[in-house]
């Protein structure tokens, strides 16, 4: 990773789906005017950003992404960030199939088409990188009343330490970040009480160890990301970063 990254930013393709992808979702979707405010704000700070509506389930769409966004921004790929996740609730023998395919899709196997897709460009370009996965408390410990969930963000972890091995010769960094609760539109997501009340028991695997910071702002998790992503944390790869309030310690 160069370390005029540190100091100058970097320019960004953005990717998001910007719709609904699952009825099982209790808590507001992604809109295009999300994405457009991304955009404004990355501008409004002088930097450079290449934004597109795209569905991690969908590889074609992201390689064509890429294409554009390598080509059009430099002709390299540094940092890759995979983000995108969702969220919903039930125990796991009363989910539907789709309930459970799409989570796994999206969560787990959109990960890895996003690795896919992106690795080849940080190859060629030769001069090694960070790749950091988003994965979950849930991706340590596992949790009641999300299986489904759980299952994805394990699978997470087996994959960036994977990535890690098979890429470490050209090297490229690969870690995961594994956050709690954040005050998101999932983080605050209304089917969590709703599940507490019936299944008061769960409750207590939802600990943490700082009752002063029950959630954790976006920015809490920002700023673990981008220390994977800059040099300070060049002796880091195959790690679990944890920013989660003590509570895979609970």
């Amino acid at each position: 990773m160069p370390s005029a990254w540190r100091g100058k930013g970097a320019a960004i393709i953005g990717v998001d789906v910007c719709a609904p992808v699952s009825a099982d979702n209790a808590y507001p979707a992604s809109t295009p005017a999300e994405l457009e405010e991304t955009v404004r704000l990355v501008e409004a700070e002088g930097g450079s950003i290449v934004a597109r509506r795209a569905d991690v389930r969908d590889s074609a769409a992201l390689e064509a992404v890429l294409k554009e966004g390598v080509a059009r921004l430099g002709g390299r790929l540094d940092v890759v960030v995979a983000n995108a996740g969702m969220c919903n609730w039930g125990r796991f023998w009363e989910m539907s199939d789709e309930q459970w395919r799409t989570l796994i899709d999206i969560n787990l196997t959109g990960v890895w088409r996003t690795l896919k897709a992106a690795v080849p460009y940080m190859i060629e370009a030769g001069n090694g990188g960070s790749i950091i996965t988003v994965s979950s408390v849930a991706g340590i410990k596992s949790l009641p009343g999300q299986a489904h969930y759980s299952a994805a963000k394990h699978g997470v972890v087996g994959l960036t330490k994977s990535a890690a091995i098979e890429l470490g010769e050209y090297g490229i960094r690969v870690n995961s970040v594994h956050p709690w609760g954040v005050r998101t539109a999932m983080g605050e997501d209304p089917a969590v009480p709703e599940m507490f009340s019936r299944h008061p028991s769960y409750e207590a695997s939802f600990a943490g160890l700082l009752p002063g910071l029950p959630i954790a702002e976006p920015d809490d998790i920002t700023d673990g990301v981008l220390w994977l992503a800059s040099d300070l944390s060049r002796a880091v790869t195959g790690t679990q970063l944890t920013l989660d309030m003590g509570a895979t310690k609970v």
